[in-house]
């Protein structure tokens, strides 16, 4: 199992990690954001997979902005999974 880091960008939470063990997802958080959204996301996708999880939640939008926090993770998780391909 490795556990990645991201720097979101456009949003209000400042970090989000997770573990990936075999194209699941465990143990994702965020730092910052909307704690019940956020915390509720971590939740759901315990086990999940990776790359359903990833199209479920890119292009999610918050209000205005162009991106939200499950955008962000998505995004952080695509480039995981690309990662652990090589």
């Amino acid at each position: 199992m490795k556990t990645y880091h991201v720097r979101p960008r456009g949003v209000c939470s400042q970090e989000i990690s997770f573990d990936l063990d075999n194209g699941k997802l465990h143990n994702v958080r965020f730092v910052g954001g909307c704690p019940g959204n956020t915390s509720a996301i971590g939740k759901l996708l315990e086990g999940y997979d990776a790359r359903q999880a990833v199209s479920i939640l890119k292009g999610n939008k918050c209000g205005l902005r162009s991106t939200s926090c499950a955008d962000q993770l998505a995004r952080g998780v695509e480039q995981a999974l690309e990662e652990e391909k090589q």
